[in-house]
Order: C-alpha cells, then sequence, then structure tokens
C-alpha cells in the first residue's frame, strides 16, 4: 500500500469521525454506526446526506 492507500484511508477515517461526532447536528435520529460507516457512498449519491454532512462537519 503506498502513499495513496495511506491517504485515502486517513480521508476516510477523518471524515467518519467528523460525522460521528458531530451526528447531533444532522437531521437524522436512527443509524449513526451505519450512516458513519458508509459516509463516502451516500456523500456521492445523495444530496440530503451531503447538506446533512456539511452540518456535522461545520463545529
Amino acid at each position: 500500500m503506498g502513499l495513496l492507500g495511506f491517504a485515502a484511508i486517513a480521508v476516510y477515517i477523518w471524515g467518519a469521525w467528523k460525522f460521528w461526532t458531530g451526528f447531533n447536528r444532522t437531521n437524522f435520529s436512527e443509524g449513526k454506526l451505519y450512516l458513519t460507516a458508509l459516509w463516502p457512498v451516500f456523500l456521492i449519491a445523495n444530496k440530503g446526506y451531503r447538506q446533512n454532512f456539511t452540518k456535522a462537519l461545520k463545529g
């Protein structure tokens, strides 16, 4: 695994951590683990999730 793989893992972990800690700022009430684990997929595919992800990132 090269530098690119390490960077991808680091970005995934960073995004998951930020979403997990900011989950209370979103409109979601359930599925914290599921939504956190699949954040890259939902971020690409779902506009509503993107808006909530942005809310979670703002501290």
